[in-house]
């Protein structure tokens, strides 16, 4: 079978079950698994198909999004990368709000024992990361809890976000680009993204290149709502100079 014809098979099975996954496409094509992921990057640049975690789904679904425990594991590197670089971000003795999100959850771990902030979150992970830093003064924000993304939710959260100020937010999307903007499966999450967004001086988004271009079913903000982009190498400098000329947005490509 050649390429564009296993390709298309793959595109139907998509279609039909909603998801493939690598190992279980390669046994099925005997190929290698290597081969499989070749195939899925060519029908995800061709917009036919979506990317994720083990496999792939067809483009149309932008409800889908992963849960928290297979996002931790997705582009590791990446995201560790980008969460050392969000460091020199840091105010110095300020407030920030930490955003629900597998990225913002490792700068959380990864903020020196010796700083001194004032830290805001909804994202129970990142609270459970932060409750025994010796200079860390932490704010839980509460509501309904997501269980696929551990974030709470709903008025209390908003409430609670249209009471403060911060220096700065560190922000999770699902999806960004300067045509679509912001974008999360979620409704209820966008609402709370957006009140946040609202309530710090400066924007700071921590997303990893295979989510520009995506776009998802809850939109909560445009590019230039964000002041600096820190992403990772995959996004190319044609693309971080079309984001910061679109959007007016500092890229950072780490």
């Amino acid at each position: 079978m050649y390429a564009p014809e296993r390709q298309q098979e793959i595109l139907r099975l998509a279609r039909d079950g909603g998801r493939v996954d690598v190992l279980s496409l390669a046994e099925q094509f005997q190929v290698t698994a290597e081969t499989i992921r070749r195939d899925l990057k060519a029908l995800d640049r061709a917009g036919l198909l979506r990317r994720v975690h083990g496999g792939a789904i067809p483009a149309g679904r932008l409800d889908f999004e992963q849960d928290l425990t297979e996002r931790e594991s997705t582009y590791a590197d990446e995201k560790d990368r980008i969460a050392k670089a969000a460091l020199a971000e840091l105010p110095t003795e300020g407030t920030v709000i930490l955003d629900a999100g597998s990225t913002v959850a490792r700068l959380a771990a990864a903020i020196p024992p010796e700083a001194t902030l004032t830290v805001v979150t909804h994202s129970l992970p990142i609270a459970a990361r932060l409750a025994d830093h010796p200079g860390i003064q932490l704010h839980l924000v509460g509501g309904r809890v997501r269980h696929r993304t551990r974030a709470a939710v709903d008025a209390w959260a908003l409430r609670a976000y249209g009471e403060i100020r911060a220096d700065v937010l560190f922000l999770a999307a699902n999806g960004f680009s300067a045509e679509r903007g912001l974008t999360t499966p979620d409704l209820a999450e966008a609402a709370v993204k957006r009140a946040a967004v609202e309530a710090a001086r400066r924007v700071v988004l921590l997303a990893d290149s295979t989510k520009h271009g995506q776009e998802h079913f809850a939109r909560f903000g445009d590019l230039d709502d964000v002041d600096l982009l820190i992403t990772d190498s995959g996004l190319s400098p044609e693309d971080a100079t079309g984001l910061e000329h679109g959007g007016g947005t500092e890229v950072v490509r780490a």
